[in-house]
């Protein structure tokens, strides 16, 4: 109704088109505006200044002959200052947009390997970035942000990759499995080593203390009874201890030690 009476509303983050006679005549912004059709003025269309958003899915090989499928999230706006460019010069933005992230792709990926496409996915994007803000400057457009939100092998890729994680896991994991066997191992002999050495030195020193004892005993018993020898002393000590043995034998009611009473003349007579 109001176009009828030559007004327009351009609504905000919105400009219009103004033309005069089909040919461009300025840019609206904002606000209400009086547009005199009767003098030739006419409202060719409006132009977003709004960041719009543009997800595309882009296939190609990589180096190593993998088909991978990147996903590539382009955010642009129109310039205010350059809308009669932006308004005028593209009859389809997005497949403008598309076309150039499609050539970037397809000829950044081929270079690189698999698991560097999936490293380099920033600078990928970069690299995609700064082609389209060259070129879409051109037509009044400005690339906000360039992002590469997804890379995708093909499932027989990604079920081979899984699996080679899988077994390098399950290698890992065994590897640190045998290592703590080894070191418990180790520990186990260091201890068992070590045992034995405080169990000899406890014998050592037991012996030690047995000898000193006797060699106390001896002269004890040569002081205590003069005229003692030495091989007397140590017959008394050899009956008292061999009386001490019997005595131990015939008390513990498991000992299974049977002696059988004989005479060194009685063997030699029966060799004979």
């Amino acid at each position: 109704m109001g176009q009828a009476f030559g007004c327009i509303q351009v609504d905000q983050s919105t400009v219009a088109i103004k033309e005069n006679i089909g040919k461009y005549d300025g840019v609206l912004g904002p606000g209400f505006h009086f547009m005199p059709w009767c003098f030739g003025s006419q409202l060719a269309g409006y132009l977003s200044l709004r960041v719009q958003q543009l997800d595309i899915t882009c296939e190609s090989k990589t180096k190593d002959n993998v088909f991978v499928t990147l996903v590539a999230s382009i955010q642009y706006r129109a310039l205010a200052d350059k809308a009669a460019d932006a308004f005028y010069k593209l009859s389809n933005t997005k497949e403008q947009i598309q076309a150039y992230v499609f050539d970037v792709i397809r000829a950044t990926v081929p270079t690189l390997e698999l698991d560097k496409v999936f490293e380099q996915k920033t600078e990928i994007a970069k690299t995609v970035g700064e082609r389209l803000e060259k070129v879409m400057s051109l037509y009044g457009y400005e690339i906000v942000q360039t992002l590469i939100v997804d890379v995708e092998p093909d499932d027989q890729v990604k079920s081979s990759m899984n699996e080679i994680n899988a077994a390098s896991r399950l290698r890992e994991a065994a590897f640190e499995r045998a290592e703590g066997e080894k070191i418990l191992q180790i520990k186990q002999a260091e201890g068992e080593a070590e045992s034995k050495y405080l169990a000899g030195l406890g014998i050592a020193r037991q012996r030690q203390a047995i000898i000193e004892g006797l060699k106390e005993s001896v002269i004890g018993f040569s002081t205590s009874v003069p005229g003692a020898s030495t091989k007397d002393v140590m017959d008394m000590i050899l009956i008292t201890q061999y009386f001490d043995t019997m005595k131990e034998i015939g008390v513990s009611s498991n000992s299974s030690a049977v002696f059988i009473p004989h005479e060194l003349e009685d063997v030699t007579s029966e060799q004979r």
